[in-house]
């Protein structure tokens, strides 16, 4: 299951449409095994949920106040105190994403370069991530950071008959941003971009939406994630290992071969040079079937080492590019010692 990764402007109601995700998916989750005990005499285990935020973690606003007033230079440039809330967040995350939890991230999340790194991860464990965007106006959201701050000053927290509207769409138990810091923020968002993968797929609510197209957008999430047509994560290809049946990946088999011929050819020339050297098929024979023997044409002068290794070099660096490709095949030695021992004769021929 996958990282549901909130994002939106500060104070823009994303505290409550997390909640509210979280909520649904629970009932969803509930139903789903209600579902499968009636149906299957040992039904798997359910998935599990998470959700996770700054105030789950205790992470004050503060942290994210790069104001003059609220810190020197000096501090504001290195932004340590942001960085330590990320990697809060971050470990918290990478402690319980499993393809069977749902965990539901909910914060700023206001960087872009934050959310790919979150993507990474998703995917690393193979499990795929998504991006729910809180729309709100700004002059909105800022209204309801000062009413906020009002209600904090009066020290009447929950009361007052200021912002109701506010009120109803918000916890008022949440911390306001100092308006400094709060524009701020606003002036670092960055807006996701559903063509960007690790930006998609991408939902979108707004301030109006009332409770039919929010449960309309959260069926959305959920086909997304979990339904029959979810998209498969595939690991990334740089981080498969390698089929190790010669007994060594692409680029150590190919090293390892270009050597054996290099030196089996120093050892089997004539003095005089010239002629021709056979050389086995493969290396070792418990790897395959000997087959004929391979000949290398030498020139007519005794080839040295360093034109023989300056040719090796040329035909690895060729070659590099194969690596996990469906040409290789099992890494089949044969095949590289053959195609070395064809481009040894035609740089042969070429000097000659």
């Amino acid at each position: 299951m996958p990282l549901i990764i909130v994002t939106g402007l500060p104070t823009s109601g994303k505290t409550t449409r997390a909640a509210q995700l979280h909520a649904y998916f629970a009932s969803r989750l509930q139903s789903q095994a209600q579902s499968q005990s009636t149906s299957l005499s040992n039904p798997p285990p359910p998935y599990r949920l998470h959700l996770i935020s700054d105030a789950t973690l205790s992470i004050s606003r503060a942290v994210y106040d790069l104001s003059p007033a609220a810190l020197p230079a000096h501090v504001r440039s290195a932004n340590a105190s942001e960085k330590d809330a990320r990697a809060a967040l971050y470990a918290a995350v990478k402690r319980v994403l499993s393809p069977r939890d749902i965990v539901i991230l909910d914060g700023l999340n206001y960087i872009k370069g934050w959310r790919y790194q979150l993507f990474c991860e998703a995917k690393n464990v193979g499990t795929g991530c998504c991006v729910l965007q809180v729309g709100c106006g700004v002059e909105r959201a800022k209204g309801v950071n000062e009413a906020r701050l009002r209600r904090r000053e009066k020290g009447r927290e929950g009361q007052g008959g200021e912002g109701k509207e506010e009120e109803a769409r918000e916890d008022d138990r949440e911390e306001p941003y100092e308006p400094a810091n709060w524009e701020n923020l606003v002036f670092r968002y960055e807006e996701p971009n559903p063509m960007t993968r690790w930006d998609s797929p991408l939902f979108t609510l707004i301030w109006e939406d009332d409770e039919t197209q929010t449960r309309a957008v959260f069926d959305k999430i959920w086909d997304a994630i979990a339904g029959d047509g979810r998209k498969v994560v595939k690991p990334n290809q740089s981080t498969v290992q390698r089929d190790k049946d010669p007994g060594g990946d692409y680029l150590y088999v190919l090293e390892r071969e270009t050597q054996d011929i290099v030196k089996r050819i120093l050892e089997r020339q004539s003095d005089e040079g010239g002629g021709e050297v056979s050389l086995p098929r493969v290396n070792n024979p418990g790897e395959g079937e000997r087959g004929e023997d391979l000949v290398v044409e030498l020139p007519g002068k005794k080839v040295g080492l360093p034109q023989l290794q300056r040719y090796r070099r040329a035909f690895v660096a060729l070659n590099r590019g194969g690596i996990g490709l469906e040409a290789v095949g099992k890494l089949a030695a044969g095949r590289l010692r053959e195609s070395f021992v064809g481009y040894l004769n035609d740089a042969f021929e070429k000097d000659g």
